[in-house]
């Protein structure tokens, strides 16, 4: 039985038999999926994580299948219901709405009209309707007249007779399968609004009367319109043409064109009103909403593992600073290892307060020796960045708006009040802003993923399959990455391979009690840390200050004889081979496979000698946003925007330009090409230049486009900004259209000389 199921897992991921078997045995036995990927190349055949996690699910999708064909069988069993030919139906089922279509005539069942029907003795009259056999129906049908069992009437006896052959008909297989054909292929989603909801229900007013195909309609708009039917402001159906489908049951059903035939053409119409409609909408939408989940949660995880991979600034010198208009800006210095050195609140609402904060700032920036300003990006942010700008820090000094989401969460986390019991909830978000812009990993791992704000409906979709899913993207980035374990977090360490939040635990209040681990090996000496789970996790984690230099690199501790052998060919020191590329060209790989280790292992382990322990992640660039441009008011369509991506969906890319509402790049408008897929074009934290197309600011929308628009001369925001000459107004963009001479350009005022941001804020507010 396993085997078989090898073998369709194989076929269907166009991979060998051995491959699946391989992989299952090692997941059986408890390795996890980066160190399979990683350290089993050999044995899997190179496989990725990507494959390698497939195979895992798929595993588990069909072991749910087997267990539910036992539990038919022996609820068949138990009833005397079990016959030759439907166990090998129910052995033949490959889907599990198969199998439920096999058993649905089985299935105990409520009390329902054909029950009625059949307790009235009318189910041997149904069968000799359904034989469609030329006969006198009146006179077979009085037979069944009966007072005593409640039929009166002919008509009554008829009725019931087609109350069993439409249950017949909805719990035949074929007829389902038929059925859910159609319904996918020809099946129309449509939403109108509640009458009474016109005005409330605003945000949906893109579905207040829509109709499109259900095969076509993309997840998100699937999700919103059920999230708009939940929230009781539309109303949802899923339907296919009711004729059509009335049609295939006829066919399937009616033999001939006599009265008895007649009966049947009248209970396929009923069953399909009354019971297959709508047991087939149920499906369809739980279907629908499966297939929009799936995406959803791939779209969350892509944005995510972009999130947690983002480029780190580095150990820095942090000043950070979480913005906030009348209860004032928490300042937080740390050091270069993410430590609490000083707090303390600044206000810059009054001019005298204006004065001190600028004063205050100066001095910490020289005080604890300041290399990077980090400033939330949530409420005052901007005019924070304004502020600090205007200072004239230092060149070196950067100062980076930093994507504060879930660090709310975090200050408010046991978490948080375990790290610092003593500080209130506003220093502790100020640290984890700082902290994010020093190692975005390090940071976020302590923040629920579905905090962090990358998601596409993440709230709509099956929670548990999003947690399982999210929880495998933040594995793979951590064990990408790798951890030093002498610094790290025991939620880092939790993510580790083979690690969990036990061992994770134990390895931080070892290193507390006995000081840094000196070597890999020292692991070993951690309370629980078996051989198994040291093998799955030291790969993975690095120890830079050690003896041995490969304990700072990837390279596991099975494969130290093969490096040290390698060094002793070349009459050097491991430390000799890492650091002379000419001594390491000299090395012939296949002289080194043996029946274990093969060219895949060894040249991973080259290439951590060239670069060990080498970071993945890219190098840190900033984003600054225009300046003067602060609101959505301040958008004038035609502008030229520098922003940052802060979030990717199936149908486009938000990009945050400074305005505390983010844009959004639709994917027709993400570049001047035809494009598949938004990751295509863009990837989260990504610098990008975008275009201001259209501003609503009733609903607070801001359309933008990556495109390059021919002969189009758009506002220059820092033109925008400045004190004197007044800036030309690009007009709306009409794609293909360049402008015409004789057009007149409407001129209108440069904003007045920036003074005080906050005391300016507070008074729109």
């Amino acid at each position: 039985m396993l085997q078989l199921r090898y073998e369709k897992i194989a076929q269907e991921l166009n991979i060998t038999d051995k491959q699946v078997t391989d992989t299952a045995a090692m997941i059986a036995e408890g390795a996890t999926v980066p160190f399979i990927a990683r350290y089993r190349k050999e044995v899997t055949g190179s496989l990725d994580e990507v494959a390698i996690t497939a195979i895992r699910d798929r595993l588990q999708q069909l072991e749910e299948l087997e267990n539910r064909r036992t539990a038919i069988l022996k609820s068949l069993s138990e009833r005397n219901l079990l016959t030759p030919e439907l166990e090998e139906k129910i052995a033949a089922a490959e889907t599990m709405s198969v199998l439920e279509d096999i058993y649905l005539p089985f299935r105990p069942k409520r009390r329902t009209r054909a029950t009625i029907a059949r307790e009235k003795g009318l189910e041997e009259l149904a069968v000799k309707i359904f034989a469609q056999e030329e006969m006198d129906l009146a006179s077979v049908a009085a037979a069944f007249v009966s007072e005593e069992k409640g039929v009166a009437t002919i008509d009554e006896a008829l009725a019931g007779a087609r109350d069993i052959i439409a249950e017949w008909v909805n719990e035949d297989a074929t007829a389902r399968a038929k059925m859910r054909e159609l319904f996918w292929d020809k099946g129309i989603i449509w939403s109108k609004v509640l009458p009474d909801k016109l005005e409330a229900g605003i945000k949906y007013k893109d579905y207040y009367d829509r109709e499109e195909a259900v095969s076509s309609t993309p997840s998100h708009r699937i999700l919103a319109m059920r999230r708009g039917e939940r929230e009781e402001f539309l109303t949802l159906r899923m339907t296919p043409p009711e004729e059509e489908a009335i049609n295939i049951l006829v066919e399937l059903f009616v033999k001939g064109e006599n009265q008895p035939a007649a009966q049947v053409k009248l209970a396929c119409g009923d069953s399909y009103k009354r019971l297959l409609s709508m047991s087939m909408e149920t499906e369809i939408r739980l279907a629908t909403k499966k297939k929009a989940d799936e995406t959803a949660i791939k779209v969350f995880a892509d944005n995510l593992r972009q999130l947690l991979l983002a480029p780190p600034l580095g150990q820095k010198s942090i000043l950070a600073i979480d913005p906030g208009f009348r209860t004032g800006c928490k300042t937080v210095c740390l050091d270069r290892q993410g430590k609490l050195l000083h707090h303390e609140t600044i206000s810059l609402l009054s001019e005298k307060g204006h004065a001190e904060a600028a004063q205050t700032i100066l001095n910490l920036c020289g005080k604890f020796h300041i290399e990077a300003i980090a400033v939330g990006n949530g409420t005052a942010g901007r005019e924070t960045e304004t502020f600090l700008r205007a200072l004239n820090l230092p060149k070196e000094i950067q100062i980076v708006m930093v994507n504060e989401s879930g660090a709310s969460i975090y200050s408010a986390s046991k978490l948080a009040r375990d790290e610092f019991p003593d500080q209130d909830i506003t220093v502790r978000g100020g640290v984890s802003i700082g902290r994010r812009l020093m190692d975005p990993l390090a940071e976020l791992v302590k923040i629920e993923p579905k905090a962090i704000g990358v998601g596409q409906y993440q709230h709509d979709v099956d929670q548990d399959e999003l947690q399982r899913c999210l929880d495998d993207m933040v594995v793979s980035c951590v064990n990408a990455v790798g951890v030093e374990v002498n610094t790290a977090s025991a939620q880092l360490l939790s993510y580790v391979s083979g690690l969990g939040p036990a061992l994770a635990e134990n390895i931080v209040k070892h290193r507390d009690e006995n000081g840094p681990f000196p070597t890999r090996d020292a692991l070993k000496k951690v309370k629980r840390l078996g051989a198994k789970a040291f093998e799955q996790a030291a790969g993975f984690m690095r120890v830079r200050d050690s003896v041995n230099p490969l304990d700072a690199s990837a390279v596991h501790p099975e494969s130290y004889p093969i490096v040290e052998k390698m060094a002793q060919d070349q009459g050097c020191s491991v430390m000799d081979l890492m650091s002379d590329e000419a001594m390491r060209q000299k090395i012939v790989l296949v002289s080194y496979v043996t029946d274990k280790v093969g060219l895949p292992t060894l040249k991973d382990i080259m290439a951590e000698l060239t670069k060990p322990g080498r970071d993945p992640r890219q190098q840190f660039e900033n984003v600054v946003f225009a300046e003067g441009i602060e609101k959505i008011a301040d958008l004038i369509p035609g502008m030229k925007l520098t922003g940052m991506v802060t979030n990717i969906t199936a149908f486009g890319a938000f990009v945050d330009i400074g305005v505390h509402q983010d844009g959004l790049v639709h994917l027709s408008e993400m570049a001047d090409r035809f494009v598949k897929t938004p990751y295509d074009v863009v990837k989260v934290n990504q610098k990008v230049e975008v275009t201001v197309m259209a501003v609503d600011e009733q609903r607070k929308r801001i359309s933008l486009s990556m495109k390059k628009i021919p002969g189009e001369k758009a506002v220059d925001q820092k033109a925008a900004a400045a004190p004197s000459n007044p800036v030309p107004v690009a007009r709306k963009i009409e794609p293909g259209r360049p402008p015409q001479k004789h057009e007149k350009k409407k001129v209108r005022e440069a904003p007045k000389p920036f003074n005080n941001p906050f005391a300016e804020a507070l008074k729109r507010k």
